[in-house]
């Protein structure tokens, strides 16, 4: 045996394994970041390991049968023992390790503090490996990583980064970040941002882990990349404790694209972040909060026309086009229970955005019912059917509030049933009520800017206009839009002409058309003049109309910007039966004590819901079948 280890030693064996090993793992680390960056298909790097290995025995094998010698390379057995320059290459060799020690270990740190995450970086679209930095390089980071102080068992899901070779995956990266946040949403001890607060910084990465969760107010963030390339998918993720930034895990999946390797890989990652914090902080118990992806498919092309429809869907930027995709959806699987429920969500927002060519409230309806069907457990379905019952003729208010209350129990997380519930309160005139679930519904988001702008609405209607106008105008500075037509006759009460017309200018202008120039007096004198004669002025707003926006002026309609919405009001103070979708709004005065509020909360059923139910504050009854609103 010392015979063989001194040969070993003599041939430069050891000292070849070294060199090997060393260069060989800097070559995989280039082959990984090389198939990143250019592109190259998944299974490049994995190639390039298994040839390493390959050729490991082969260099041993060379390295034992071959010998450097003063005549060139000969083959050992041909070596005399004076002729062998053993010494000399051997010496090379050690500083070729050295040399790549500290080349392996320069890389390590580096990685550690850069993190391994790839970004977005190419103004053309282009993708490329691009280590942004964290904090600790970015001015004021010191602050922001000394100043993070909250629960440590919170956690923050950012949108995963889409690496794909087309760059056209983001709404399979966003995907699976949001289903990992819905799993971890469901551990009660653990406090999870939510989707809109947390996805309101993508493309912000450049702001550094620590100050990302100081906004949010949590402890840790999980970060990812998803490649898809043909058949296979690569999902990249960490976790990251933003309090010293650093990571407690991080792990790469490398699987054929399946439905069942996707909710696997969710599965694992939701598990393994539960795992790492009960082991971090003791405050989450791996043993009992074990979470499971419900994945209602098992249908590929199903879950991604569900994944595609979803995203569009939050951006409500293609109504059309996302009751398409999941109307493909459930096509392509009618016993996928999610894509029913977004289905019937889209189908019942859908009148709203204009959307008009069916009947989408009866296809709502039975889209919700077909969900619930497959999956009585999820809670959207029955937030669509309440919140038809309460917004569509033949008004049911008791079995509108039934089943917003069954949404909310099934799910006390989900926004959309205590946003449309406080909407329905506040239709009914509960205030207090209505002020309650958009309080709820913004501690479970603080960036729903929808819960914010009807919150506002409530502050308004209750005489709270101080209030009502900052949280209105806070979520202008959040960039959400909010419904001029309601506070622009608020500013114009108040004196406040030079916001009415800055207003009406961004907001008329905003499409372009000089052609609009005109609408702005119109609409500016409607607001501020008390006397403003809507008959006598109806001739020039309908020629201004149609040559701004090539239409004729629907009087009737909540779309067409505030000269519509103002002569209705106009018209419900001379006829009662002009509807105008609000009937406790304070401005303009007249209406609030016109014919038209009593008519349409007797049309709307809301006396004979108050005799059952009780009166809100600022109404009563008279006698047995009259009442009295202030």
């Amino acid at each position: 045996m010392n015979k063989l280890l001194t040969e070993l030693r003599r041939r430069n064996i050891f000292r070849v394994a070294g060199v090997y090993a060393v260069v060989g793992w800097v070559l995989a680390q280039a082959a990984s970041v090389l198939e990143t960056s250019i592109g190259l298909p998944l299974w490049f790097d994995g190639f390039v390991v298994a040839t390493l290995l390959i050729g490991f025995p082969i260099a041993m094998l060379l390295a034992w049968a071959f010998e450097l010698t003063p005549e060139g390379v000969k083959r050992s057995e041909a070596v005399a023992e004076g002729e062998s320059v053993s010494a000399k290459p051997a010496r090379t060799l050690d500083v070729v390790i050295v040399a790549g020690l500290v080349l392996v270990a320069a890389l390590v740190i580096w990685q550690g503090t850069r993190g391994p995450i790839l970004r977005q970086a190419q103004d053309e679209g282009s993708r490329e490996a691009n280590l942004l930095p964290h904090p600790e390089l970015v001015e004021g980071s010191e602050r922001a990583t000394n100043n993070v102080n909250t629960d440590a068992a919170s956690i923050a899901v950012l949108p995963f980064v889409d690496l794909s070779p087309e760059g056209d995956q983001e709404y399979f990266s966003d995907g699976m970040a949001e289903e990992i946040l819905n799993v971890l949403v469901r551990v009660d001890s653990l406090k999870v941002a939510s989707r809109t607060s947390s996805f309101g910084f993508k493309g912000q990465e450049v702001l550094g882990i620590p100050l990302i969760a100081q906004k949010l107010n949590v402890r840790h963030v999980l970060e990812g990349s998803v490649r898809k390339s043909g058949n296979m998918i690569r999902i990249t993720a960490q976790l990251i404790d933003a309090q010293t930034d650093q990571h407690l895990w991080s792990q790469t999946f490398d699987r054929t694209l399946t439905t069942e390797n996707i909710f696997a890989i969710q599965d694992e990652i939701a598990n393994e972040i539960v795992k790492q914090l009960g082991i971090k902080i003791g405050g989450v118990s791996p043993e009992t909060s074990k979470v499971r992806v419900a994945a209602g498919t098992e249908n590929l092309d199903a879950y991604e026309l569900f994944l595609r429809a979803h995203n569009k869907f939050i951006a409500r930027n293609d109504i059309p086009g996302t009751i398409t995709l999941f109307e493909r959806a459930v096509a392509a699987d009618p016993g996928f229970a999610r894509a029913w429920a977004g289905l019937a969500a889209v189908y019942s927002v859908a009148p709203s955005w204009g959307v008009v060519d069916r009947d989408y409230n009866a296809l709502a309806e039975k889209s919700a019912k077909q969900a619930i069907v497959l999956n009585p457990d999820l809670a959207l379905p029955y937030a669509v059917l309440g919140n038809l019952e309460g917004d569509t003729f033949p008004i049911n208010l008791t079995l509108g509030f039934a089943q917003l209350n069954e949404a909310i129990i099934r799910d006390p997380k989900e926004t959309t049933a205590w946003l449309w519930r406080g909407l329905l309160n506040g239709a009914v005139g509960y205030f207090d009520k209505a002020e309650q679930d958009f309080t709820q519904c913004l501690a479970i988001d603080p960036a729903y800017e929808n819960c914010r702008r009807h919150m506002a609405k409530v502050k308004l209607y209750t005489g709270e206009t101080k209030r009502a106008l900052e949280l209105f105008e806070q979520g202008l500075m959040n960039g959400a839009g909010a419904q001029n037509e309601v506070f622009l006759p608020v500013y114009a009460a108040m004196g406040d002409f030079s916001t009415v017309l800055s207003s009406l200018y961004y907001r008329i202008m905003s499409g372009g058309s000089g052609a609009d120039a005109p609408l702005i007096a119109l609409n500016y004198r409607a607001l501020t003049e008390p006397d403003f004669d809507f008959e006598k002025e109806r001739a020039i707003i309908e020629a201004a109309y149609e040559r701004a926006y090539g239409k004729p002026l629907d009087w009737t309609s909540s779309n067409n910007r505030d000269l519509a919405f103002q002569y209705r009001n106009y018209a419900a103070i001379k006829n009662p039966d002009t509807y105008t979708g609000y009937w406790w709004i304070p401005f303009p005065a007249a209406l609030k004590t016109s014919p038209h509020q009593k008519r349409w909360m007797i049309e709307l059923g809301l006396p004979d819901y108050w005799r059952k139910n009780g009166f809100p504050p600022q109404c009563k009854p008279v006698g047995e079948n009259d009442f009295v609103c202030d």
